[in-house]
């Protein structure tokens, strides 16, 4: 009698096709959360090089004065897009994981689960994004160790936990893409290595998007990393302006994810062919 209504609940989710995909996506999330929390030195390591780009790229430039930031310091003008290179460099190379998952024939117990293969797309996501949280308290850390003036407020931090998990989210996706279409570790990481750099360089992580040429402004305006670094600098550092509104950021953002979990959907099963 008593195990009746928690069947009935059952049902009713499984058949509740929104609760049905946030439950898969939820389980799938915690699954990879336990792999990072069962060993976190990945994510130490990934720490390693925004901390040496704050620590001597930033100071040596904050003494060049050679790029106008306006109002705030060049070190505080970069700590934003050393937070989204950070989140880019520890997503993209997630496709990495899946190849594992799919050597040891993880990939093939999931697709043939009845899971919805989105909610398997979007949990990977998620995941993604608790990996991004912890750069960003690392980042605060090395922020306030160096004295940056940054923003305490409820909303502002939040706005950048949002841009953060929303940013991973993105760049995983379109590592998971990427792992789909070469399916092996060697041929990702060398496309990996080539994508990383452009998508940073050709953004406003380091310098203002007046500074550049033509051609590669109208590059910086479709790379979504732009967007993360305009959302973050306006959310986390004193005096620091956003080019766009934060509406603006957040809803190319969410489009570029959209897209880009509906092309993971339709290219997660050709990674078992």
């Amino acid at each position: 009698m008593s195990e009746k209504p928690v069947e009935q609940q059952t049902g009713w989710v499984n058949s509740f096709l929104p609760l049905r995909f946030l439950r898969e996506s939820l389980t799938i999330s915690e699954m990879e959360i336990r792999k990072i929390v069962r060993d976190p030195t990945e994510l130490f390591t990934r720490a390693v090089q925004p901390v040496l780009w704050l620590v001597i790229f930033g100071q040596v430039f904050s003494r060049i004065r050679a790029i106008p930031t306006g109002r705030v310091s060049y070190l505080a003008f970069m700590t934003p897009g050393i937070l989204a290179q950070s989140v880019l460099f520890s997503a993209i190379f997630y496709g990495i994981a899946v190849i594992w998952e799919r050597d040891l024939g993880i990939i093939h117990k999931l697709l043939v689960s009845p899971a919805l293969r989105g909610s398997l797309v979007f949990g990977k996501a998620l995941s993604a994004g608790f990996r991004g949280l912890v750069q960003v308290v690392i980042i605060y850390f090395v922020a306030l160790a160096m004295g940056i003036a940054l923003r305490w407020e409820p909303q502002s931090i939040a706005g950048v936990l949002l841009s953060v998990v929303l940013g991973s989210a993105i760049f995983s996706t379109f590592s998971l893409i990427v792992a789909c279409i070469v399916k092996t570790r060697e041929r990702f990481m060398g496309i990996g290595q080539i994508l990383t750099m452009p998508l940073f360089f050709a953004s406003n992580a380091i310098y203002p998007l007046a500074l550049m040429p033509g051609w590669l402004r109208w590059f910086a305006r479709l790379n979504p990393l732009t967007y993360l670094v305009d959302a973050l600098r306006g959310y986390m550092i004193k005096g620091g302006q956003n080019i766009h509104s934060f509406g603006i950021d957040f809803l190319i953002m969410i489009s570029v994810f959209i897209v880009f979990l509906v092309i993971a959907d339709r290219l997660y099963p050709t990674l078992i062919n």
